[in-house]
Formats: C-alpha cells, sequence, structure tokens
C-alpha cells in the first residue's frame, strides 16, 4: 500500500469535510452511548419490575371494625394452607401509614379511618392460583379482595420494553443519520477535488486507487470522532446520580458492571457506517465525474 500516501493526499486534511466528519460522528455518538445507556437501564426496569411485581400479591379486607380482626386471622389461615405462598404478613398501622403518606401525608390518623387491612402475601418459585385462592377467600373470607398485581405488571413491564425498542431503534436512527452526514461531506471532498481527479486518472491511477483514499481518510476521521463523543458520553453518564429509591428510575439511568464495555462498541461501529457511506458515495461521485 505503498501509493497511499500520495492518495491520501487527494482528500484535504483540514477544512469543512474534516470538521463536519468529526463533529457529526462526536456528536452521534454522544447521543449513541445514551440511547444505549436507555436501553439497558429499561432492560434493567423490565425485569426487575417483572420478578418483584410476579413475586408479591396484597390482599385487601374490608370488614366493620368489629370484625376485620377476625377476618384478617382467617385470611391468615387460609394462605397458610395455600399451596404456592411462601408467605403472608398482615401489615401494621405505621406500614400503612407509610404507604398513604405519599397521597395523604405522614399524620394521616390511620387508628380513627376506615381503612381495610392489608396482607402482604410472598409466592414461592412456583406461585399459587389466584383463580383457586379467590374462590377459597370468597367462601371463607366475605371481605376480601386479591391483588395479584397482574394488572399494574404488564402494563409498567410493556412500557419498559417498549421504552427499550424505542432506544435501539434511536440508535439506528442515529447510524443512519451519520451515515447520511458522512456521505455529504464525503460528496463535497469529491467535487472539491475534481479537477485533482481528473489529473489522477491522467497519470493512470484508476478510480479504485482514489476512492480507497477517501474511504480510508473519512472512516479515520469519524472512529476518532466517535472515539471523542464515546468519551464524553461515558463522562456524562457517570456524573449522573447513583440509583436510588427514591429517585426510581431517572436516577438509575446507566450502566451496570460489566455493561460499561458497550460503548466501546460505538466507535467501531461508527467506522463501519463511516467506510460503507464512503465507500458507495465515492464510486458513485466518480462513476459519475468520469
Amino acid at each position: 500500500m505503498s501509493g497511499e500516501g500520495p492518495a491520501d493526499r487527494v482528500v484535504p486534511p483540514t477544512g469543512f469535510t474534516a470538521s463536519l466528519t468529526l463533529f457529526a460522528s462526536a456528536v452521534m455518538a454522544f447521543l449513541a452511548v445514551f440511547a444505549l445507556a436507555l436501553s439497558l437501564a429499561t432492560g434493567r426496569l423490565a425485569h426487575d419490575w417483572g420478578a418483584e411485581l410476579a413475586r408479591s400479591a396484597t390482599l385487601r379486607i374490608s370488614a366493620p371494625e368489629d370484625q376485620i380482626e377476625a377476618q384478617t386471622q382467617a385470611a391468615l389461615r387460609v394462605l397458610e394452607t395455600t399451596e404456592g405462598v411462601a408467605s403472608a404478613r398482615a401489615l401494621g398501622s405505621d406500614e400503612q401509614r407509610a404507604l398513604l403518606a405519599p397521597w395523604f401525608g405522614p399524620d394521616l390518623p390511620v387508628d380513627d379511618l376506615p381503612i381495610p387491612q392489608l396482607i402482604e402475601i410472598v409466592e414461592d418459585a412456583q406461585g399459587f392460583d389466584a383463580a383457586g385462592l379467590r374462590l377459597r377467600l370468597q367462601a371463607e373470607v366475605p371481605g376480601a379482595v386479591l391483588d395479584d398485581h397482574s394488572r399494574w405488571r404488564r402494563p409498567l413491564v410493556r412500557a419498559a420494553e417498549r421504552l427499550r425498542a424505542l432506544g435501539w431503534l434511536s440508535i439506528l436512527l442515529i447510524g443512519g443519520a451519520m451515515g447520511a452526514v458522512i456521505t455529504l461531506a464525503a460528496n463535497a471532498a469529491l467535487a472539491a477535488n475534481a479537477q485533482v481527479i481528473t489529473v489522477l486518472r491522467l497519470v493512470g491511477a484508476r478510480d479504485v486507487f482514489i476512492a480507497r483514499a477517501f474511504v480510508r481518510r473519512f472512516t479515520i476521521r469519524a472512529f476518532v470522532g466517535a472515539g471523542i463523543g464515546m468519551i464524553a458520553g461515558c463522562l456524562a453518564i457517570f456524573a449522573l446520580p447513583a440509583a436510588q429509591d427514591e429517585g426510581g428510575f431517572l436516577t438509575g439511568l446507566g450502566f451496570q458492571g460489566l455493561q460499561w464495555l458497550w460503548p466501546l462498541v460505538v466507535p467501531p461501529m461508527a467506522a463501519v457506517v463511516a467506510f460503507w457511506a464512503t465507500r458507495s458515495a465515492a464510486n458513485r461521485t466518480l462513476k459519475d465525474l468520469a
């Protein structure tokens, strides 16, 4: 490849096309890191929500004040003999007050209000038959209502999965936008050097030799720019607040463990996009200049 040195000088090392390629690659890589973080974080969220809600259920007992204790004990006895139930316990006043505090404030007088008694149910690995348990409760504890969280779990998991798909779609769109910008930059460089290309042809240079110079130069520019954008994106992700229960999903947006290796894929992928975009643009433009 000794002839690549002279051929590379056909492509201007500085100027509009160089700046455009570096800038576009850096910006697209920065956005790709955030889209990747969104996809991975929502994937974790969908898994966690599904696992946590699938392992738990709630039994709500609504009854007159003089009957609620008896029905609570009856419900606990039913749950103790239900296959698939690992544990069940009635929530205390403080726990129910904590559940209602976000809506009614911390000073809610739980003991003075007709609030239903809640029983927390934890399933084992096999899970229980919700329909069968409802029939038993209907017969033995008329004031009990079972909520197996399925109506809450499905929309949450579905929303998280759609966000994850949206993140991957964003990465594809970012790659397409990067390819379009690099194609425009390559076309501009080829058009600006039309006279030089004509002279090279006159001295015997083949189109594949000229195209290779453009492909090599723009691929390297895209790789370098994407590397800069990837580092900036990782630093921005690293600076986000750590995952906290109070912050919910927003403070969990980022990479965990080996997931920090994923951003390293961005610069090579940008180089691949630049390679094919520049190769296609160079071959098409050289044919038009023939």
